[in-house]
C-alpha cells in the first residue's frame, strides 16, 4: 500500500466512524521507514599508525549524517583493550544529545584496491517494507545505555594482507547504515501531517494561509510569517499578498514549502530513487532562499551519488553553489580512487 492509499484508507475509516456517531474524532498512524546512507573512511599509512598506537588507542572519523542523525567511525588499529591482535571497529552516534535516541542497522567492510568489499561484518539489509522477514539486526543508540556498537574482534591483524587490503598503505573502510525513521503521522481531514512539525512562535491560527504564491502555473497558499521566519530572502522580498516566482518547477517549490513548514522533505521525495531525480534543483532552490538545513539534506543525498562518471560535474556544481560538504566529498573521492 503506497502513501496515498494509506491516506484514503484512513479517510474512509474516519468517515465511517463519524457516521456511526463519533463526531469528535481524531486519528493518526505510526510509521517506520528505513533511511540508508554510506560513509567511506580512508586511513593513510595504516601500518605505521598501528606501530605508533598501542592496544586500546583509537582514531575517529569526521562526523557524517544519515537519517537525520550524525555518526562517527571509531577504529582501534591494535584492538580495543583486551583484544590485542585485532582491529576493532565501532559506529558511534555523534549527535545523541541533539537528535535523541536512534535505531539503526549497519555493516562495515574493508575494501580492496578496486573498491570491492573483502571483509564485512554486520547486516544493513533492512528492506523498504518492515516486517518479520526483514533481514538485519538493528541496534538502539541511547543515552544511558549504549552510544556505540561494533566489533572488538572485527579482523585479526595477521589476516590483513598488504596486496589485498592496503592501497598505497591505506586501509579503506566503508560503513553502510540503515536508520529507522519512526514517527507518528496525524490525520487532518483527508491530509496527513507529521506531529513533529515545528511552528516557530506562531499558533495554528497564525500559521493559516494568508497569501498565495504562483509557481509554474500552480498557486500555493502560504503563511507569510512562516516564510519570513524561515527564509531571510522571503523576509526581505515578501510584501504583497500574491506573488509570482520564476525559475523554479512547481514540484520543487512544493517540496521547499513543505520543508519550511515541517523541517523535512515530503514523504514521497525522501525515497532514494525519487530524491535522486530532483535533488539538484532542490539544492538550487534551497540555496536561492537560504534554507541551509534543506541545502544540507540535498548535499548529503548528492554525496551518495558520486561516481567516476559524475564526479567532475558534481564538483563544478558544488563550487557554483558553495557546497563545502559536497566539494570535500568529491575531492576525497578523487583522492581515494586515483591511480
Amino acid at each position: 500500500m503506497d502513501r496515498s492509499d494509506e491516506i484514503m484508507s484512513m479517510s474512509a475509516l474516519v468517515s465511517s466512524l463519524r457516521a456511526a456517531g463519533r463526531h469528535h474524532l481524531s486519528a493518526g498512524t505510526f510509521i517506520v521507514r528505513p533511511v540508508t546512507g554510506s560513509y567511506l573512511y580512508r586511513i593513510e599509512q595504516f601500518k605505521q599508525i598501528k606501530k605508533m598506537l598501542g592496544n586500546g588507542a583509537k582514531i575517529e572519523s569526521d562526523t557524517f549524517r544519515v537519517g537525520g542523525h550524525d555518526w562517527r567511525i571509531r577504529c582501534y588499529p591494535n584492538g580495543k583493550e583486551g583484544y590485542e591482535g585485532f582491529i576493532s571497529l565501532y559506529l558511534e552516534h555523534a549527535s545523541l544529545d541533539r537528535t535523541g535516541d536512534a535505531t539503526a542497522d549497519f555493516r562495515m567492510s574493508i575494501l580492496d584496491h578496486t573498491g570491492k568489499p573483502l571483509w564485512t561484518e554486520g547486516h544493513a539489509q533492512l528492506s523498504e517494507e518492515i516486517d518479520d522477514e526483514s533481514e538485519g539486526d538493528a541496534q538502539t543508540f541511547s543515552i544511558g545505555k549504549r552510544t556505540r556498537w561494533g566489533w572488538s574482534d572485527f579482523m585479526k591483524v595477521d589476516d590483513l594482507d598488504d596486496k589485498e587490503h592496503l592501497k598505497d598503505g591505506s586501509l579503506i573502510i566503508v560503513c553502510d547504515i540503515t536508520v529507522l525513521d519512526m514517527r507518528s503521522i496525524e490525520y487532518r481531514d483527508g491530509m496527513a501531517s507529521t506531529t513533529t512539525m515545528e511552528v516557530p512562535s506562531e499558533s495554528k491560527e497564525e500559521a493559516d494561509p494568508d497569501m498565495e504564491i504562483e509557481v509554474g502555473g500552480v498557486t500555493f497558499p502560504a503563511n507569510r510569517s512562516m516564510l519570513t521566519a524561515r527564509s531571510p530572502v522571503f523576509k526581505e522580498e515578501l510584501v504583497p499578498t500574491k506573488i509570482h516566482i520564476d525559475g523554479i518547477d512547481a514540484d520543487v517549490f512544493k517540496a521547499l514549502l513543505h520543508f519550511i513548514y515541517t523541517d523535512r522533505l515530503p514523504q514521497e521525495m525522501e525515497e532514494q530513487e525519487t530524491l535522486a531525480k530532483i535533488v539538484k534543483p532542490l539544492l538550487v532552490a534551497a540555496d536561492r532562499y537560504k534554507l541551509e538545513k534543506m541545502k544540507q539534506v540535498c548535499e548529503e543525498a548528492l554525496c551518495g551519488q558520486i561516481s567516476m562518471e559524475s564526479v567532475t560535474a558534481t564538483l563544478a556544481f558544488a563550487e557554483q553553489h558553495c557546497c563545502s560538504m559536497l566539494k570535500e566529498a568529491c575531492t576525497q573521492f578523487l583522492a581515494d580512487f586515483s591511480f
